[in-house]
């Protein structure tokens, strides 16, 4: 069975009957599910509250990961009906980048590619690269690359390694030239 419609066009009851019964729907998406309660335009705020509260009941594990996946859709979920300060808002930025790391270290994931860190996604619509498929790493993923303060920049002091070598190995020869020709 499917569910026939988009999730942002559904009223309370439908939403209410669709997370009871996901099981029965094959085209259920819990991504889906979370952006819709933010951007419904039918429901009331005390409504979007009421369904974020059974929606991460019913799919906690999701709603979790949500925040590696999605962490833009998780932020706007979390703080639906909220009025945050600038501070408040990077606090909770803060929070979100600590248990992405967390959740990777408890999955013991090799690679940081997921979700919207897959994908080019930019703020211009003419762009041609919007929706490509990234690369591991690359600096063309939304955001850039996933990032902590944690990680070992590798590259970069292998970068730099590798030029104080080269400086030393020409300073080596300078000096070896410079005494064969004062001999």
């Amino acid at each position: 069975m499917k569910v026939g419609k988009q999730f942002n066009t559904l009223t309370q009851e439908e939403y209410l009957h669709l997370i009871g019964n996901y099981k029965k729907f094959t085209d259920f998406n819990t991504l889906g599910l979370f952006r819709s309660i933010v951007e419904n335009t039918k429901l009331s705020l005390e409504q979007k509250l009421e369904l974020r509260q059974v929606a991460v009941a019913a799919f906690a594990k999701s709603f979790d990961f949500l925040q590696l996946k999605d962490p833009q859709t998780f932020f706007e979920v979390s703080t639906l009906g909220e009025t945050l300060t600038k501070a408040d808002e990077m606090q909770a930025w803060e929070n979100i980048k600590r248990n992405q790391q967390r959740i990777l270290d408890s999955k013991q994931l090799n690679h940081r590619n997921f979700g919207t860190y897959s994908k080019h996604i930019c703020d211009y619509a003419t762009c041609h690269l919007n929706g490509l498929m990234i690369k591991t790493g690359s600096h063309l993923a939304y955001g850039g690359p996933m990032r902590f303060h944690s990680d070992n920049h590798h590259s970069w002091s292998g970068y730099v390694r590798a030029e104080r070598h080269k400086q030393d190995r020409k300073a080596k020869r300078r000096l070896i030239t410079q005494q064969l020709d004062s001999e």
